[in-house]
Order: structure tokens, then C-alpha cells, then sequence
């Protein structure tokens, strides 16, 4: 069982910027593909990014040149930076990885909320 736990949300006016950071459990994470979701209210939880084990990302076309995802094995950290934010950035960020092809894969952290307001 691999445990998520994210930190690094918060207010943030527009055009701000934040990281998100995501700290795995065990001894496993170099070999898992990680992912950021978000869900806005009253929305269906969204892909936002991911990377795999091997650093190949992939981007939601609603936040591509804008976010960045990254990867620290030696710390077992998944990072997000978020940048040129805009009010409808505003949501619950989670943390997912785990093994396999599809996504969502197992793992999930708790959640971290982002608001994007003046």
C-alpha cells in the first residue's frame, strides 16, 4: 500500500503561481506513473497531468504551457507548478499513482484545494 500525501495549495490571485507537491510512502515510487486530478465544484474529477516512471509527461489542453509536472525520486515527491493561474483553476488537487496503463490508477492522497480569486 503506497500512502499520498499532498501539500501546497492555497489563495493565490490571478496570474499567480503555486507548486503542488505529492510524498509517497515505501520504496516503490521511482517505478510508479503519477498524476495530478483536480474536481471543481458542481464537476467530474479531470486529468490534469501525469508523468510516468520513465518522465514522459502528458498535459491537459487546458493547462499546457502553463503547468508543469516533475518528478524527485530520491525524495518521493511528485511536484506540480502552476503558473499564469486563472480563476477557473480553482479546485481539489489529488495526487494518483500506482502501476499499470490506465488511468486512474490505485493510489490516491486526500486532497489540496487551490482557489484562484482577486
Amino acid at each position: 500500500q503506497v500512502q499520498l500525501v499532498e501539500s501546497g495549495g492555497g489563495l493565490v490571485q490571478p496570474g499567480g503561481s503555486l507548486r503542488l507537491s505529492c510524498e509517497a510512502s515505501g520504496s516503490v515510487f521511482s517505478i510508479l506513473s503519477m498524476a495530478w486530478y483536480r474536481q471543481a465544484p458542481g464537476k467530474q474529477r479531470e486529468l490534469v497531468s501525469s508523468i510516468t516512471s520513465g518522465t514522459s509527461t502528458n498535459y491537459a489542453d487546458s493547462v499546457k504551457g502553463r503547468f508543469t509536472i516533475s518528478r524527485d525520486n530520491a525524495k518521493n515527491t511528485v511536484y506540480l507548478q502552476m503558473s499564469r493561474l486563472k480563476p477557473e483553476d480553482t479546485a481539489v488537487y489529488y495526487c494518483n499513482g500506482g502501476y499499470g496503463r490506465n488511468w486512474p490508477k490505485d493510489y490516491w492522497g486526500q486532497g489540496t484545494q487551490v482557489t484562484v480569486s482577486s
